[in-house]
């Protein structure tokens, strides 16, 4: 209720609206005292955003979604963590709105378009046992190509390293190995098909290495320095951490999207949604 009107009300009807929701309290009348309805928090958006593709990428979306919808309550959107390259497969044949890619495309990508969401750093993980507490890219290359297969070799402990990473296809497999320089030359002990399981296997072996996005490192694993730089939302905004990668919307070149795909597209890029990709991790670019 507007201030005006409290002032405007006789003593009979301020004790009727107190029955209601407390008589003279601006901070707790609510549209619903007087019967009227307050649609500055509503949308006439509807529908279904389909969304899937990048698994680096599910804090930030889950994130976003909850706040969209809440903005827009006749809007659902929905996301399937099914990696980058289903995700721009997905906004290439149509069965999904936005694919979602933790990646740049590729050359032969050509029927789609990328839109920068936010960037995100590519943390190197270890176990918590682990003493390393940096590593150079060329000790990083050595590592994950097989040249060097021991701790004791980069100043750990006499043990053999076990390389985890992620499965063809995945963005932050691509991401990693072209910064580093090793594409198609990895030699992996385990590939696995999420950000969160290649942590935990990391978590759960002592002499196991990966690389995982900066939003999914917790308390659970080490995340040693890269060329003395440590993996944090400061380092990748100013580009002094070199692992680095963006987080995409992919959609369909010269395609017609639904009004609530593009405002949620909007909503994403303009700079309304900082505070959830500050909150899921990552650095934003609006």
């Amino acid at each position: 209720m507007k201030k005006k009107q409290i002032l405007a009300l006789t003593g009979a009807a301020c004790l009727s609206v107190a029955l209601l929701a407390g008589c003279g309290n601006n901070n707790n009348t609510t549209p619903s005292s007087t019967g009227e309805e307050d649609n500055s928090n509503t949308s006439s958006l509807s529908g279904t955003v389909a969304t899937g593709g990048s698994t680096s990428m599910q804090s930030l979306m889950s994130m976003m979604q909850e706040a969209f919808m809440a903005e827009n309550q006749g809007v659902t959107v929905t996301y399937d963590p099914t990696g980058s390259g289903a995700g721009i497969t997905g906004a290439s044949d149509g069965t999904l709105d936005i694919g979602l890619s933790s990646r740049a495309l590729h050359d032969d990508e050509t029927d789609v378009e990328a839109i920068t969401v936010c960037l995100d750093g590519i943390a190197i993980v270890t176990n918590t046992a682990n003493p390393v507490e940096n590593l150079t890219l060329e000790q990083l290359a050595g590592i994950f190509t097989g040249e060097i297969t021991n701790w004791s070799e980069v100043g750990g402990n006499d043990a053999e390293i076990v390389v985890i990473g992620r499965e063809a296809g995945s963005g932050t497999r691509d991401g990693f190995e072209e910064i580093v320089g090793v594409a198609d030359q990895c030699q992996y002990d385990q590939e696995l098909t999420a950000t969160g399981a290649v942590t935990a296997a990391v978590a759960a072996n002592e002499n196991a290495i990966g690389y995982a996005s900066l939003s999914a490192v917790d308390d659970t694993v080490n995340d040693p320095t890269v060329e003395g730089v440590v993996c944090s939302e400061e380092t990748v905004q100013d580009g002094s951490y070199v692992l680095q990668r963006p987080f995409n919307f992919v959609v369909k070149k010269d395609a017609e999207l639904s009004e609530a795909a593009q405002a949620f597209i909007t909503w994403a890029t303009d700079g309304s949604a900082n505070e959830w990709i500050l909150e899921a991790g990552c650095v934003p670019v609006a």
